[in-house]
């Protein structure tokens, strides 16, 4: 048997139920006189994968916490299958939470570790033993079960903490930036892990982090936030080509804002004109969110100077300053390669531009 078709029996084994729907309404939660939370609404259908993300502060990890039953709210409902638990203990939402800290027992064994949450529901022996191997198995650590945390890597003891959380066959899975503290390498490498487990066992996953391209990359959905409450939440695509606010154009993705002109559905960015991505302000001065890939280089056009160009692996990103001062990020083929002080002639593509009323 392949470890693809064994790795797939597991995942029958452990999935064992469909995952849950998943409702929050008008979530609301106070600390003290400040407004974490300002009336949050979000639905996750069976086994859908969202990734809530939003700069530090932004109330990602109090919605999670809410949801688990870690925090109280102060308004609002937390619907699993209909049924509100806004009243119900962690222990009986049938969630499994995987956080930033890994939170292992250092006396204890892996499988141990992984065995706990079992043991805590009365399983008996033998039962919490088989279940703790398929787990392990399922990602990849069924033989270092008899090993404790200290002898094991970063990225392996995020895996015993996502085995642990897999074990009990919850409906829903929580997951606080759980990659944060990895290196580069096995963040990408976790990550996809993740991903591919998540979609084997069906489970309704909420994933909390403030990376993007981690977000983009796993989620089903991404849901924004800024300021305590959700500002879009769409396909990682659709967050990235029809951003709804100027906030999730410059958050999500790399934007150049720059100057334009609103008339009825067309902007004046430049001297070209570009087709208005969804609705704007009123026709007038705006600011356009123009991507560095809609950007290119051409033998006229545009005047600007080379500020600094940056190898990115599949491609380059290179910023120039324009005549006026205006800096912009350009994106395109690592054959180009503009050296510092060069000038250059840009053009834009002519794709549609999300905008935003210009600030006074």
């Amino acid at each position: 048997m392949t470890t693809t078709t064994h790795r797939a029996s597991v995942a029958t084994s452990l999935a064992g139920r469909e995952g849950a729907t998943v409702e929050l309404r008008n979530v609301v939660k106070d600390y003290a006189g400040h407004r974490a939370l300002t009336g949050v609404n979000l639905s996750m259908a069976p086994g859908e994968f969202i990734a809530l993300l939003g700069p530090s502060g932004c109330g990602k990890t109090t919605v999670l916490r809410a949801l688990s039953g870690l925090e109280s709210i102060s308004d609002g409902r937390i619907l699993i299958d209909g049924v509100d638990v806004a009243n119900t203990p962690v222990n009986r939402r049938d969630i499994g939470m995987v956080f930033q800290a890994y939170s292992l027992f250092p006396h204890m064994t892996v499988r141990q570790n992984v065995e706990f949450g079992l043991q805590m529901r009365k399983v008996d022996g033998a039962s919490r033993r088989s279940r703790a191997i398929e787990a392990l198995e399922m990602v990849g650590l069924d033989h270092l079960g008899a090993r404790y945390a200290h002898q094991l890597s970063g990225g392996q003891q995020q895996r015993v903490a996502l085995a642990r959380a897999l074990v009990t066959r919850p409906r829903v899975l929580l997951l606080d930036e759980p990659l944060s503290a990895l290196d580069a390498k096995v963040r990408v490498q976790l990550r996809d892990e993740i991903r591919r487990i998540q979609t084997d066992l069906g489970i309704t996953t909420l994933f909390v982090t403030h990376d993007q391209e981690e977000a983009l990359a796993v989620a089903d959905r991404v849901a924004v936030m800024r300021d305590g409450n959700i500002e879009q939440v769409g396909t990682p695509e659709d967050l990235y080509t029809q951003p709804a606010t100027s906030f999730v154009a410059t958050f999500v993705g790399l934007s150049n804002a720059v100057d334009g002109e609103l008339t009825g559905a067309t902007v004046s960015v430049f001297g070209t004109t570009l087709p208005l991505l969804g609705t704007g302000p009123e026709n007038g001065p705006v600011t356009a969110f123009v991507r560095p890939e809609d950007i290119s280089f051409a033998t006229q056009g545009i005047p600007a100077t080379v500020v600094v160009s940056s190898f990115l692996g599949s491609l380059r990103r290179t910023q120039v300053r324009l005549d006026d001062g205006t800096l912009l990020f350009v994106q395109h083929d690592v054959r180009t390669r503009p050296l510092t002080g060069e000038i250059v002639h840009l053009e834009l593509t002519g794709r549609p531009v999300a905008v935003s009323a210009r600030e006074s």
